[in-house]
Formats: C-alpha cells, structure tokens, sequence
C-alpha cells in the first residue's frame, strides 16, 4: 500500500521569549491539519541553521514520505557529503524531531510509547545553583531542596570566571576584552567550595560540578582526585573534547564519577569513552547529534556498557528539545539523571530563581510540568508541545557578538570556554 502522507512544506521558525534565540522547525504534510514541531536551535548561529533548512533541507525533502524517518535522516545526513558539523546537526534534528512528533499523532501516542513505554513515572532532575559565596549559594540550594529536588549542580562565579570586561591588572599591556579565567585559582576555591558546602549541608543532597573544560587535562587528574572526599554526584567536562586520549588517565587516577558530551557531535567522539567505559554520564545536546533518531541510537548503545544517560538540557535549547529529553528518559532503563533549565508555568516556586515565564507559555503551550523534584509530559500525541507562531512574533532573534565564548587565560590567550 502506498503511503499517502508526504512533506508539504518546511518552515524555520525563530523566536527569543526569553531573550535568548530558540529555532523551531514545522514540517508540514499532506494531511490536512497534521504538522511536526522541532528544535534545531544554536543559539549563536542560528541564522546559519536557517539558511542550511530553507536552501537545501526543504528542497530535497518536499514530497518524501513522512513515515519514512530513518531514511530521512540518513538522506539528509549524507546529502553534503561532508557530515556531523553543529549547524548541519542542528538543522537535522528540527526536522527529526518533527517527523517524530507526526509519528506520535499519527499513532495518536506520546512519543515515550513510541519507544517502548515508561521505565519510570517520572524524570529525576538536577538544577544550577550558583552564588557569590557560600552562603548565597546554599540559600539557592536550600530554595531547591525545598522544591524537592535532590541533585544540584553548584557554582560559584560561573565556569570559574567572572563576567566579560577588561583585561586584568596581572594580563599583559594591550590584552583584549574578556572572561579572564585564573585556572590555579579556580581549582583552589573549587575544593573548598566544596568542602564548605559538604561542612554546611552533609551528604545527603547530591552534588554535581561543571568544569567547562576550563583547565588542562593534568590539572583535571589533580582536581578529581582533590575532591573525592565530597562524593560528588558526577564531575561533568573535566577534560576538553579535543583531548579526549586524557580520559584514560583520568579515570586511572580517580573513583569520582565522570559525565561528559556537550559538545560531541560526531559518534566517534562518545564511541571510544563508552566502549572503554572511560565515563559514568553520557550527556550530549541531542539537537547537536541531530535529534531524536541518533540520541536513541546512543541511549541504547550506552547501555550495552554501564553508561548512563545524563542530556544537557539548558536554557539554549527550546522547550521542544527539553521534552524530547523527557520522552527519552521515560523509556531508557539506562536514564540517569536530566539536567534542567526550567520550563516551569510562572506560578510554580521555582519562578522565583528564574524569573516570569509568561512569555515561554504563551509561545510553547503544553510545556511538560515540574513536580517535587520530577518532570513529567503530558499525555498528548507526539512530543505535547506546540507553538503559536503569532506569539513568536512578538519575541524576535538577534545576531550579536556571542561574548561569553571569549574566555581567556590570564595571559590574555584565548581558552575553551
């Protein structure tokens, strides 16, 4: 029998309700009233991820079969010749993320059962905590505890960092504008930071930290080995993606549980730390891999060796990519933990951390709920979540010089951000 439902059109869909650009893609079909919704945001270039959809993802796939997924994505893959860069990624998975979401209404199905049904009734989260110094850091904590969160992810002054300014007094004369980052430093008040807030809070709150890959792989061995005796949840980007070959030694040198993939886009960048079994946490972007189709690819491959799931989940990502990760937690037995940036309606207490999210409500409807420490989607077709391009509208992108990316040694040379 020939299927009868086929891609009409491909819309690109930018919006920022939260100051920050989100790209949503819509895939159109034959049938009247049937439409997919996905993320394929990058933020700091999302005007590239437009144009790589509208000039050559929409022409090659206007007529396929909607059904088709798996073809689909390798087509569109493989169509450049060259492969697995961010912008391609990106606009894969909006489209990915979308035929998937038609899948599940054509089933009439939430995309969890699509993949197997629930291992657990809700998603465990962790959330960012961070302060100028302890005591504004535990009252956040405290705040989230509260809420009944159990897994927080704390900082204090960012990525070890401050905010983008003028060079230093201690950088050379003429040293550009910056994020200037005292490594030694930050890796001393790390541990004590941690020290402190074990002194204040005990064991029984879980406690994660973000790296950023800030630090020289050498100076990661000594720093996990430095903070063993706080037993933190995980330690996530220890070590930059492009010195992976360190994360044998790493792990040789420590018991501290280690997360890592942001950044990956390319298999061949999580294959080797799975199979060697070199981290605890795999917790890839899944829009950055290309979206719903490969992110369950290497769920169930990590799960073959031990390896947890941890998504990032963070505010750069549009609430479509957030309830992707929730539907995949739900059906993977291997689901560690879900990091969370809050989509929450503005009336639930944790608005009070992040501020009013009318705005988020009135563009995404249908946005999954936060509940005493889970996140839980809601049972429609699909992902559940829409979008009301009207309101969109409203909340237009910029294109500014991304600053936060400007990250440098005290030297004034640039370092990983």
């Amino acid at each position: 029998m020939e299927l009868s439902s086929k891609i009409k059109d491909i819309k690109v869909i930018y919006t920022a309700p939260e100051g920050i650009n989100l790209v949503v893609v819509k895939v159109e079909t034959t049938d009247a009233g049937l439409y997919g919704l996905g993320c394929a945001t990058f933020a700091y270039r999302h005007l590239a991820v437009g144009c790589l959809i509208n000039e050559y993802i929409k022409p090659l796939l206007i007529g396929k079969n909607v059904e088709n997924i798996e073809e689909i994505w390798h087509l569109m893959h493989q169509n450049a010749y060259w492969r697995n860069g961010p912008i391609e990624n990106n606009a894969i998975s909006g489209v990915d993320m979308a035929l998937w979401d038609i899948k599940g209404k054509m089933a009439n199905m939430p995309l969890y059962q699509l993949f197997g049904g629930k291992c657990r009734e809700g998603v465990a989260i962790y959330r960012h905590a961070d302060g100028r110094d302890i005591n504004e850091l535990c009252e956040k904590i405290s705040k989230y505890r509260e809420q009944g969160i159990t897994h927080i992810r704390c900082q204090c002054g960012g990525y070890g960092g401050g905010t983008f300014g003028k060079a230093p007094a201690k950088a050379p004369v003429g040293a550009p504008d910056g994020i200037y980052l005292d490594t030694r430093k930050y890796i001393r008040d790390t541990i004590k930071l941690f020290d402190d807030l074990r002194s204040k809070l005990g064991f029984e709150v879980e406690l994660c930290h973000d790296v950023h890959e800030r630090i020289h792989p050498i100076d990661a061995i000594r720093f996990a080995k430095a903070l063993e005796p706080y037993e933190l949840f995980f330690l996530e980007d220890a070590i930059p993606l492009e010195h992976g070959d360190w994360f044998s030694k790493l792990r040789a040198q420590t018991s501290i549980p280690l997360a890592q993939g942001e950044l990956f886009n390319n298999p061949y960048e999580w294959k080797f730390l799975i199979t060697e079994q070199l981290i605890d946490y795999i917790r890839v972007h899944i829009s950055q891999i290309g979206g719903i189709t490969p992110t369950r690819k290497l769920q169930i491959f990590a799960e073959q060796f031990g390896v947890k799931t941890a998504w990032h989940g963070p505010g750069d990502m549009s609430p479509l990519g957030h309830a992707a990760n929730i539907h995949i937690d739900l059906a993977a037995h291997n689901f560690g933990i879900q990091e969370w940036s809050g989509t929450e309606p503005p009336n639930c207490v944790i608005q009070e951390l992040k501020g009013p999210r009318e705005a988020l409500l009135d563009v995404f409807p249908g946005l999954p709920e936060f509940k005493n420490g889970y996140v839980y989607p809601n049972d429609k077709p699909g992902l559940g979540v829409d979008i009301n391009e009207e309101e969109a509208a409203k909340y237009p992108c910029e294109n500014n010089v991304t600053l936060w990316t400007q990250t440098r040694l005290m030297d004034g040379t640039l370092q990983r951000p």
